[in-house]
């Protein structure tokens, strides 16, 4: 899936989006049928009002028998309560079923998204993500709940009082008939629009919360800059486009109301006119006139209703099309239909076969070019080279994260693409430069390591990554809150939390991106140690930064543009290769 942008984006041209609501409301088809009985026992209590109506002109007023007036009122009152109670109920079980389809939608969206491949998010913003999650399920929500309650209800109303019209005037029935017809074109023509509208309107929210989603992310850095003001008029500008894409859609909702109850209440006047006439010149009781009115109402208020519903549908069948695509989005990397199988721990044996590959958004750049190597199992491999020589590649292709443009990477001399992806990398641990943490506590970040570990297991993983001391010396100890992304940690803390979480994993193939550059000197000491420990009888790919850790590898991959320009042990290298040696000297320090 692309990420479109403002009105480059497909329109939905139709309700059809709609019906990818059936699947998720079908589980509650128990609910769904309660709801259509308090329904039609709502709308029967409810059309049974104006005969009730009828027959206390006929039958009480105009006769002057009050025991006749007494009996139909209370029919009337009966009535009124058998419909207001049923109606409530229709309410509450409608209501509450939209609530459980919108949630049940929020799940299948985030299950869906959280699967998805890097290059997914390569092309889509977090932020527009986040809003299809947010806003346009409370607009589906809108339609599913309170608006799918009036809508049932409207319709109900419509065809009953439709039906009634018939049976009390035939002839002014069919009035009545002409008059939805020029009550509803509009409405369809005017819908068109709103669709448009209510589309470019959510794509104006999504833009505005992948700005604030981009800012919010680098507050440091904005702040740091002093960008405040530039950031804080681009998102003004955002919101500006946003909300005036949202006045045309509203001018035009409006009107559409006007529209439509200028015409329901001409029609109704018109009724009236044509009805006085008829009772003055005998063809009618004034019962039947009262009756005719109070039905003529009903089908008048639900094509009202039904009109001014018609635009949250256009709406929610935009919001609708915006999340089927997300959860209709197949990711790139996927497990085959009969994946081969691996041990329950493998021996970490890796080979690159004539690897090629470039990422989707730079197709032109090779990151990969002609790349063999194969990693004993238990060996210590850094990785070192350039910016943009291609050293993190290894570990994103071997993770599987991509797939190789051509040739073939093996684990357990088996092809990874014919693995499922998950299972490969349960056997991988990662410590990346750049340290993930969650908004959980420091117990639970380094759980995520495996979360079926023990609370003992976790500390026991903390003491290895010299996490122990810091982490008790919290306000809360292990329980403490790190705050979103672990903003309450230094660097070089937040870094042994990752370490502490790749210990617990305890993986047979460990990717380190230089997993101590963020650590103090004393730091630096007691983690290294605890790698020493975890490296043992494992094999481990080290992206290199530093003197000390290429020393005690077993070899040393020189990369460069792409391509392994070098392999051997660090003496081996700095005598027979110009660009390790200047790498050595420039970044590894003195020689």
């Amino acid at each position: 899936m692309s990420e479109h942008r403002g009105s480059d984006r497909p329109r939905s041209r139709s309700l059809k989006p709609l019906r990818t609501l059936w699947p998720f409301i079908t589980p509650y088809y128990r609910t769904l049928i309660a709801a259509l009985l308090a329904l039609l026992i709502a709308s029967a209590a409810m059309l049974t009002m104006p005969v009730a109506l009828r027959y206390l002109i006929d039958n009480g007023f105009i006769a002057q028998n009050m025991e006749t007036v007494n009996r139909y009122f209370g029919w009337f009152l009966a009535a009124t309560v058998i419909f207001s109670l049923f109606a409530a109920l229709r309410y509450y079980l409608v209501t509450w079923l939209g609530e459980r389809v919108v949630a049940d939608i929020r799940n299948a969206v985030y299950a869906r998204v959280v699967r998805m491949d890097p290059a997914f998010f390569e092309v889509t913003r977090t932020g527009e993500v986040l809003s299809r999650l947010t806003t346009d399920t409370t607009l589906v929500q809108s339609i599913s709940g309170s608006g799918l309650s009036i809508a049932l209800r409207s319709t109900l109303s419509l065809v009953g009082g439709l039906v009634m019209l018939i049976l009390t005037s035939p002839q002014m029935a069919s009035y009545t008939l002409i008059g939805i017809v020029v009550v509803v074109l509009p409405v369809i023509i005017t819908g068109r629009f709103i669709r448009k509208l209510s589309r470019q309107s959510q794509d104006r929210i999504a833009d505005t919360s992948g700005l604030a989603g981009e800012t919010l992310n680098a507050m440091q850095t904005i702040q740091s800059f002093t960008l405040e003001d530039l950031q804080t008029g681009r998102y003004g500008e955002a919101v500006k486009s946003s909300f005036r894409t949202a006045v045309r859609r509203i001018r035009m909702n409006a009107v559409l109301i006007g529209l439509a109850f200028v015409l329901v209440f001409f029609m109704l006047t018109i009724f009236l006119w044509a009805g006085s006439r008829a009772v003055l010149a005998g063809a009618m009781s004034g019962g039947q006139l009262g009756q005719f009115l109070m039905y003529a109402f009903f089908v008048g208020s639900s094509a009202t209703a039904l009109s001014s519903l018609w635009g949250e549908v256009q709406r929610a069948a935009g919001a609708m099309e915006r999340l089927t695509e997300l959860m209709q989005a197949e990711p790139a990397i996927q497990a085959p239909v009969k994946p081969l199988s691996l041990p329950a721990r493998i021996d970490g044996s890796i080979e690159f076969d004539h690897v090629v590959f470039s990422y989707p958004s730079r197709p032109e750049s090779r990151a990969m070019d002609d790349v063999s190597l194969r990693i004993e199992p238990g060996s210590t491999v850094a990785i070192v080279g350039p910016s943009g020589a291609g050293k993190s590649t290894f570990f994103q292709l071997l993770l599987r994260f991509y797939d190789t443009t051509s040739g073939t990477i093996s684990v357990e001399d088996r092809n990874i693409s014919d693995l499922d992806p998950r299972e490969l990398r349960k056997q991988i641990g990662l410590v990346p430069q750049e340290t993930v943490l969650f908004g959980e506590s420091a117990m639970e970040n380094i759980r995520y390591g495996r979360p079926d570990a023990s609370d003992q297991e976790v500390r026991e993983a903390a003491v290895l990554a010299a996490a122990d001391g810091f982490i008790q010396q919290l306000p809360g100890g292990y329980q403490t809150f790190l705050g979103e992304r672990g903003t309450r940690l230094s660097g070089g803390q937040r870094q042994r939390i990752a370490i502490a979480r790749a210990i617990l994993k305890d993986p047979p193939i460990l990717l380190l991106d230089e997993a101590t550059s963020s650590l103090d000197a004393e730091s630096e000491r007691l983690v290294q140690a605890a790698l020493d420990n975890l490296m043992e009888n494992r094999t481990t790919l080290v992206i290199a930064h530093r003197l000390a850790t290429v020393k005690q590898v077993d070899r040393i991959i020189v990369m460069n543009h792409g391509r392994i320009e070098a392999i051997g042990s660090h003496q081996e290298l700095i005598s027979k290769n110009p660009l390790y040696a200047r790498l050595s000297e420039l970044q590894f320090g003195d020689l």
